[in-house]
């Protein structure tokens, strides 16, 4: 930036709370328009939404490293045969194809307690950077829940309640669904998880409950695997999810065999 342009340029008072925030604040102003630079980085910024979007889910990246885990796979298609098709026609993304139907309720082995289902949505780089270090945190909660896992089913070009037709087939008694949300101006790589107690094709959107922003610059995984084991143990008890079961995991009141720091308890819970 040269000489004349820092002189040209008018600060915002509020500059000092950016080192707080990713958030496009306090960015001063050139005359009426932004400075240069911003204006650059809002490019970028817009550039990369957009590539998160369109980046292909390579689902056999994730493969191996949740096999690692001692997790098995399954890989899947919605009915959106395309990335395309997929963008304009959400209903596709919301139910299998009929190939991937027909494989997951042929499954022999069925009726598991958990799903966990992980979709590119709309950023595949999300579940590529967060899905296996997010499980990998999750796991320890299961055993200690004495909660039985599904493969894990890779889904491309899915939508949120693509959970809920795996669900159905496997005949799983909950469904978690990991996905790219919707890439933001500083957030390309954000996932989110929905889960719903007896998934179904007919469940509402009001019947599930989310946890949104899980990156290492928003919500963490120790956090999200907790938040998400602490649903869990609360929707098995209770038989129900969505609006009905809120998000009281920092009370520690409520807490079961899951710890209010984020560990675990030596008293185990099975639900049957």
């Amino acid at each position: 930036m040269s000489r004349r342009e820092i002189d040209l340029l008018h600060r915002n008072p509020w500059e000092a709370l950016r080192q707080f925030t990713a958030a496009r604040i306090a960015l001063g102003r050139t005359g009426d328009s932004l400075p240069t630079a911003e204006l650059l980085k809002f490019g970028l910024a817009h550039a990369q939404a957009r590539d998160a979007v369109h980046q292909p889910f390579m689902s056999e990246e994730l493969a191996g490293p949740l096999v690692a885990l001692g997790l098995h796979t399954l890989t899947v298609n919605s009915a959106a045969p395309d990335r395309s098709t997929y963008l304009r026609r959400p209903d596709l993304g919301r139910k299998l194809s009929a190939q991937s139907h027909a494989q997951l309720s042929a499954w022999p082995d069925k009726q598991a307690d958990l799903l966990l289902v992980i979709g590119d949505g709309l950023s595949s780089k999300a579940v590529h950077r967060q899905a296996v270090p997010l499980i990998a945190e999750l796991l320890p909660y299961l055993r200690t829940l004495g909660l039985s896992l599904a493969p894990v089913v890779l889904a491309h070009q899915s939508r949120v309640a693509l959970g809920d037709d795996a669900g159905e087939c496997l005949q799983a008694k909950a469904v978690a669904i990991l996905i790219g949300e919707r890439p933001g101006l500083s957030s390309p790589d954000s996932l989110g998880i929905y889960m719903t107690w007896g998934p179904n094709t007919t469940r509402l959107e009001s019947e599930r409950n989310c946890i949104s922003n899980i990156r290492p610059e928003g919500l963490d995984y120790p956090q999200a695997a907790f938040k998400l084991a602490w649903l869990l143990e609360q929707s098995f008890q209770r038989r129900l999810s969505g609006v009905q079961l809120k998000d009281e995991s920092d009370n520690p009141a409520l807490h079961g065999c899951i710890s209010p720091a984020y560990g675990i308890k030596s008293d185990n819970s099975v639900y049957n």
